[in-house]
């Protein structure tokens, strides 16, 4: 499934309804999210944000690794992968425990190589302009569309 924007504020909104969907399911999911720093990923997550945590204030997490929003009825972790070199790195780090607990999105999930979890919902997001995005979102299930 392919989206251009051209706004973040449409980024943002590909990104609620992807939340969205993921809260009907209400169970456990993980999302790898792929793009060039800049390319407008932690948006993508504020979108997300707006409808699993609403009322937090989402920052991109690069110096703790994860944030946590607890105010949805389902937890929601927020990833940042940039400064590990591989998935061995968070084997000390209770990562598999949060795959378990809610749901997870992971920017830069690049640095997991071969490790990203099976079933994952995949992300890419590519500049094609000053604020224009295509968004490719693929491992829905087959009925579900954003």
């Amino acid at each position: 499934m392919e989206f251009i924007t051209n706004t973040p504020e449409e980024t943002g909104e590909i990104g609620r309804r992807l939340g969205d969907l993921l809260m009907k399911r209400g169970e456990p999911s993980f999302v790898a999210m792929y793009g060039d720093l800049g390319a407008g990923k932690t948006v993508f997550v504020r979108g997300m944000a707006s409808v699993l945590s609403p009322g937090s204030r989402v920052k991109s997490p690069t110096y703790t690794l994860v944030n946590e929003y607890r105010r949805g009825p389902i937890p929601f972790f927020h990833f940042d992968l940039y400064r590990i070199s591989g998935a061995d790195e968070l084997d000390g780090f209770g990562f598999e425990e949060y795959l378990a607990r809610g749901i997870c999105v992971a920017e830069w999930s690049e640095n997991l190589g071969e490790d990203v979890p099976d079933g994952a919902v995949t992300v890419r997001i590519e500049k094609t302009g000053e604020d224009g995005r295509r968004i490719t979102v693929e491992n829905l299930g087959e009925e579900e569309t954003l």
